[in-house]
């Protein structure tokens, strides 16, 4: 029997799939998720998991389409026989299963833009075991859009989580939801949470609770961050009207970054190439994927028939360049390492296809995040082009899980540009401006971590 199964069944919450792991592959039991109930409470929709054990786990926003994700350990599902909730509220379906090894994701689409207003780990009380328990509150457009650029939010699990009788009997069940039946959401916020880190990495405790245990000091590792100079060998790429080449802008462009990185002591840089050779773009992406890097970045230097056009632009994978790719992928034989650490050899093209998916669309929004950030850095120091962060297909965009952007580092076709681009001292300040949002983008996510 295989470790892990997964199986695919239609309910009327849409199409769902769950991870099925036998318990004797385990040396404790993992937690499992008895329900799931949504209702509407003081404006918002609340989202209640039934576990079995106190967990940590984390919430965040994703765009196109607009959807609340909830990233969990591994768990077991003993839900009741009965539909998924659907269209109650701000919800509009959802979906679970494993996303990678160690993790299962909840992905809750939402029929409009919302916040997060509150994420809590009720601890258990009456009939009710541990809970997870998630409020959501409509929003504007344009503040959803402010929200999804935030980190996850961590709710932070501790041993020993529980509540005494009289906190128990505080706690009551009206319409399928908890609530204190003399107290206001506000209050149920503060006081029903086993450990919550904010935005700004405050901790809220329930004054029923353990104090928290002192962190553990762990050793980081070095970020791996692989820089990839556009073209090379055969290939030059675009040539200026002086006769200078792409390739060697690009070339000399790593170098500069990789030496800025790599003396800050946080990063391991590693570049797809190091001299003038020809590298095929699937090679460049499967270099990066085989470095487990955490960032992958591809610079080039473009040309165009006007002249006068300058600038920088920070290109990441557009949606259908995406969903062609995930198509591509799934359909070729060796499905071994298409996530990694997933082995998606024996598993249905269905299955393939949903994991691929739900993969490379977190990676999409990995790669935004930081391409908001590069701009912002660069901006600082140097003239972009309008509407600066653009979407296309380029190959080497296409990794399923290593966030990526292409720098295109101005146009040699226009003579300002080149000039900047052959001197080392304007490199530099790029290079600057590259340490800057890549310290910016893991800073938030370590943050969200903690």
């Amino acid at each position: 029997m295989k470790a892990a199964r997964v199986a695919l069944f239609m309910g009327l919450g849409g199409l769902v799939f769950s991870l099925v792991q036998p318990a004797q592959t385990f040396a404790k039991p993992v937690p499992v998720v008895t329900d799931i109930r949504v209702g509407q409470i003081d404006g918002a929709t609340r989202l209640v998991l039934d576990i079995s054990k106190s967990v940590t786990y984390k919430v965040f926003l994703l765009a196109n389409p607009n959807r609340v994700v909830i990233d969990l350990p591994a768990v077991g599902w003993r839900l009741p026989q009965r539909p998924l909730p659907k269209n109650i509220g701000i919800l509009g379906k959802l979906r679970y299963g494993l996303f990678q090894p160690g993790t299962t994701r909840v992905v809750v689409d939402v029929r409009q833009p919302v916040k997060i207003s509150d994420a809590l780990l009720l601890a258990p009380a009456d009939q009710h075991s541990y809970r997870i328990v998630l409020d959501l509150k409509a929003v504007s457009a344009q503040m959803f859009s402010r929200h999804v650029s935030k980190p996850a939010l961590v709710v932070a699990a501790r041993e020993g989580d529980s509540a005494t009788s009289s906190e128990r009997q505080a706690w009551q069940n009206r319409s399928g939801m908890l609530v204190p039946p003399s107290r206001s959401a506000s209050n149920t916020r503060s006081e029903g949470r086993s450990a919550v880190r904010s935005q700004n990495g405050s901790v809220a405790h329930s004054p029923f609770q353990l104090p928290p245990r002192k962190p553990k000091y762990v050793k980081r590792r070095k970020h791996i961050i692989v820089l990839d100079p556009g073209h090379g060998g055969a290939d030059p790429g675009a040539v200026s009207l002086k006769g200078i080449y792409e390739k060697h802008i690009t070339l000399a462009a790593a170098r500069e970054f990789k030496a800025q990185l790599e003396k800050t002591g946080r990063y391991k840089v590693l570049l797809t190439r190091t001299r003038d050779v020809f590298v095929k773009l699937r090679e460049r992406v499967e270099f990066a994927r085989d470095a487990k890097a955490d960032i992958f970045i591809s610079l080039h230097a473009d040309k165009i028939r006007n002249p006068r056009i300058r600038g920088l632009s920070v290109h990441t994978l557009s949606e259908k360049a995406s969903d062609r790719e995930a198509a591509e992928l799934a359909e070729r034989e060796n499905k071994v390492d298409l996530i990694v650490g997933v082995d998606l050899s024996n598993e249905s093209k269905d299955v393939t296809n949903i994991l691929i998916d739900l993969a490379q669309r977190e990676t999409m929004n990995q790669s935004a995040r930081f391409a908001t950030l590069l701009v912002r850095e660069l901006k600082r120091e140097t003239k972009l082009l309008r509407n600066t962060h653009r979407f296309a297909g380029f190959a080497v965009l296409k990794a399923p899980d290593v966030p990526s952007v292409l720098l295109e580092m101005g146009f040699l076709s226009n003579r300002y540009d080149e000039r900047n681009l052959r001197r080392k001292a304007y490199r530099a300040k790029l290079a600057k401006s590259v340490v800057r949002a890549v310290d910016r983008y893991f800073s938030r996510i370590e943050e969200a971590k903690r």
